[in-house]
């Protein structure tokens, strides 16, 4: 019998190595395997290149700012032509990450994306992550008080 690998499968396998090749090793000409050379992706920076070239980009930005960076897909659900994920994303911060220097902070975070395949390769790509548990795992943001009626954070 033989054993072929359905479309959603491979789509789900592209994912896998987007975390383990490109995020986790840093090896573009993995991207240039995976993704469309115009995937949009409305979540650059401005003045960042885009498409394919600006996921480059804020692969190596991110690698910059945490050099032992690790991304896990905790989940993966295919369907039609589109891979959902969880992620979990872990580093310590060592170089500048939109304008705060190294801290040597370690962070633990956890995320969302969707990508969009077409021909085998991706051709559209958003993420959330968790931007407040890590600008507070930075320090770049004080902890709230709670706020809640009954809420002092005394133990009784």
């Amino acid at each position: 019998m033989e054993n072929k690998m359905t479309e959603q499968e491979r789509n789900k396998q592209a994912v896998a190595r987007i975390y383990g090749i490109c995020w986790n090793e840093g090896d573009m000409n993995e991207i240039d395997k995976i993704f469309d050379e115009n995937v949009k992706h409305g979540q650059f920076l401005e003045g960042w290149p885009t498409g394919r070239e600006g996921f480059k980009t804020l692969v190596n930005f991110w690698r910059a700012a945490f050099p032992d960076i690790h991304e896990d897909a905790i989940e993966l659900i295919a369907d039609g032509n589109k891979v959902a994920s969880r992620f979990r994303l872990q580093g310590t911060h060592e170089g500048d990450f939109y304008g705060i220097p190294g801290t040597g902070r370690k962070i633990d975070i956890y995320g969302a994306e969707v990508f969009e395949f077409e021909n085998g390769k991706v051709v559209d790509y958003i993420y959330h992550e968790d931007t407040l548990g890590l600008f507070f795992q930075l320090g770049m943001m004080p902890l709230p008080h709670l706020a809640i009626a009954g809420v002092d954070g005394k133990a009784d």
